[in-house]
């Protein structure tokens, strides 16, 4: 039930009500605690209290001492031991009248060592004028009022059992336990066992006081770990969800983020992150966008093409015209395939590479191993070899994905082929420096880029075969660009001085990248 209530709140509110669902049942058990702390002293005091009053009416019985005032007064003078652990005992008639009091009679200090007194200074006027001191007055004083006291019990208890009870005089806590005295199955008084219980007044304050000591200071813990929980964890983490709105509403509102970015914790590196990660997604979806909008173009001619050609297919009866036309019409066809099955592909490939771990690859092994493919296949074929040059450091190590290198100098010695005449070289060398970059060139011997910024040749759809239009795609070294840098590293084209082009590609090696 409460996580119902729960889900709907922020997480600042769930804090709060957590908290204050737990502080109102500590609280509870609290107040039943105080309100049993008193009683459970009381009850202590009072177990005493009963032994000391059974003992003294065993005694009475036992020794057949005579109910009056001398007998009384006797007894409890011989009997002193029986009590020492309190402050007064009072033995009455019954119309409560005091028989004997220890208070009244000389015993010796020692066996009461508490002298029970309670001044009423606003009752001294009304006194009698016969009492001449204030030990008599409040003598007189706690006399009558235990007498009113018991006088009302009694009306309202059957003090055949033990009954006690407490009143606050003067602010001292009196405790009481009264019980009547049977001979012979005949009532003929009472006993009271009176002493000062300000010592359970003080447990009480003081645990009291501690209690509330505590809960204010938890109260106070609680708002403060709020405020903080609220100002440097919510508040920035409530931000970020404004910052996700502002970019899925494609919103002109300035966003705040830049504030938790240069935070040292966890939150300043979920900052970088999420905006890292929107940035790189915003970056791919204008890509896609702009790769559409490429595709689109790049197809409306081939298509346009073939509605013409359709067209005149249709007016025409001359046979050389028509197979003419089919050939162009097989043509555009075979272009429109060709651009959609390469960027198929480079759809696939961007996706697999978002899932697949960089690991550290010898780049002289991988050039090897694709130099033979292609000698492999070219060199009976159409006389064209490839040959391997390094400049012998052996340090040729990179942080990359084995696969993805191998497309990029396959896709680099496929383009050089394309350009190269039967029985022409293309050279791949491979060098490695000390400032922590290892670079390799394709060189071949072909025409060489007739652009003079040769950045454009890695556009996508650039194509630089007029003789050969609508045979490539034009997405091979765009391609190879972007797995370039996916790998952090650099691509550059330029002619040769004599003959031909040149690729270079520089990659920072592994021991820098991990440094």
């Amino acid at each position: 039930m409460l996580s119902n209530i729960l889900k709907n709140f922020s997480i600042l509110k769930k804090f709060l009500i957590i908290n204050l669902f737990f502080f109102t049942i500590i609280s509870i058990f609290t107040y039943i605690y105080i309100n049993n702390i008193e009683p459970n002293l009381i009850k202590d005091k009072s177990k005493n209290h009963i032994k000391i009053i059974d003992n003294t009416i065993d005694h009475i019985k036992r020794l057949n001492v005579n109910f009056i005032q001398e007998d009384i007064r006797k007894f409890l003078f011989s009997t002193k031991f029986l009590f020492q652990s309190i402050d007064r005992v009072i033995i009455y008639d019954k119309g409560f009248n005091s028989i004997s009091d220890t208070d009244a009679i000389d015993l010796d200090p020692r066996s009461f060592s508490r002298n029970f007194s309670i001044i009423e200074t606003d009752i001294l006027a009304e006194t009698d004028g016969n009492i001449s001191n204030n030990e008599d007055q409040n003598t007189f004083r706690m006399n009558s009022f235990l007498q009113e006291k018991l006088i009302d019990i009694e009306k309202e208890k059957d003090l055949k059992f033990h009954f006690t009870f407490t009143s606050l005089v003067n602010e001292q806590l009196i405790l009481v336990t009264v019980k009547s005295i049977f001979v012979d199955d005949n009532k003929v008084g009472y006993i009271a066992a009176i002493e000062k219980a300000n010592d359970i007044k003080f447990a009480v304050d003081e645990r009291k006081n501690f209690i509330l000591r505590t809960a204010a200071i938890i109260a106070l813990v609680i708002l403060i770990f709020s405020y903080v929980l609220n100002r440097y964890f919510l508040k920035p983490i409530k931000n970020l969800v404004h910052y996700t709105e502002i970019i899925k509403d494609k919103s002109q509102e300035v966003s705040n983020i830049e504030i938790y970015k240069n935070r040292k914790d966890e939150l300043g590196v979920l900052s970088k992150s999420l905006d890292e990660m929107t940035n790189e997604l915003q970056k791919r979806i204008n890509t896609a966008e702009n790769f559409s909008k490429d595709l689109v173009h790049e197809i409306r001619n081939p298509l346009a093409s073939l509605k013409s050609a359709a067209e005149i297919i249709l007016e025409t009866d001359n046979k050389d015209q028509k197979n003419k036309l089919i050939k162009i019409v097989s043509h555009d066809v075979e272009r429109i395939e060709r651009l959609i099955t390469d960027y198929s592909q480079m759809l696939k490939d961007e996706a697999a590479i978002s899932s697949e771990k960089m690991t550290i690859l010898n780049l002289k092994n991988i050039l090897n191993s694709v130099v033979d493919d292609f000698n492999n296949i070219y060199v009976n074929k159409r006389g064209i070899s490839v040959k391997l040059t390094t400049n012998g450091t052996g340090n040729y190590e990179i942080l990359g994905i084995e696969n993805r290198i191998e497309q990029i100098v396959a896709n680099l010695l496929d383009n050089s082929v394309s350009f190269s005449e039967n029985n022409k070289k293309i050279e791949v060398k491979l060098n490695s420096d000390g400032d922590g970059k290892i670079k390799f060139n394709v060189i071949d011997e072909g025409l060489g880029f007739k652009e003079s910024d040769t950045k454009k040749i890695f556009k996508r759809f650039y194509s630089d075969r007029p003789e050969k239009f609508g045979e490539h795609s034009g997405l091979g070294l765009n391609i190879v660009k972007n797995l370039v840098e996916l790998h952090n590293g650099t691509i550059n084209a330029k002619n040769n001085i004599d003959k031909g082009a040149n690729v270079e590609i520089i990659f920072p090696s592994a021991n820098s990248k991990v440094d």
